[in-house]
């Protein structure tokens, strides 16, 4: 069993937390690639800013992976700004195991997690990627809270 790091916006969160899917680009084809059912996912949402606050990065939920990936280009996540016609067509379908009541905040566990190794400059360690891997201790230390 593999743990993911599954890295989105406000938006898709919400497609996520409804209609229990995951999606990635084609560039990402080859991470996506390496999940399995029965793999978890961490659902990490990137800092947003709403009005004038700004609500920090947090993880918001734990799945666990149901299908095999495949390929479904309609239209249900937001695209980004750059790439309006994105549809995130590499997929897996996700069951819910844990939605928190009160996200964790994910800067106060970074001085802890073993897959940051340059704890200053962190968000080098996620910008760039829709998932990434992460050890099984960083995993339990998260949904272990």
């Amino acid at each position: 069993m593999a743990y993911w790091l599954c890295i989105t916006n406000e938006d898709n969160w919400e497609v996520i937390k409804q209609k229990n899917i995951w999606g990635v680009q084609e560039k990402h084809r080859n991470t996506i690639a390496k999940v399995k059912p029965g793999d978890k996912c961490l659902i990490y949402v990137m800092s947003t800013k709403k009005d004038d606050e700004v609500i920090p990065p947090r993880i918001m939920a734990v799945y666990e992976v149901a299908s095999e990936v495949f390929k479904d280009s309609s239209r249900i996540f937001k695209p980004p700004a750059r790439n309006r016609n994105e549809t995130f067509p590499l997929r897996i379908k996700l069951k819910p195991i844990k939605i928190f009541e009160k996200p964790i905040d994910f800067k106060s566990l970074i001085p802890k997690l073993k897959f940051i190794a340059n704890k200053k400059k962190w968000t080098g360690h996620i910008q760039g990627k829709a998932m990434r891997e992460i050890p099984e201790e960083d995993y339990r230390l998260i949904v272990g809270r």
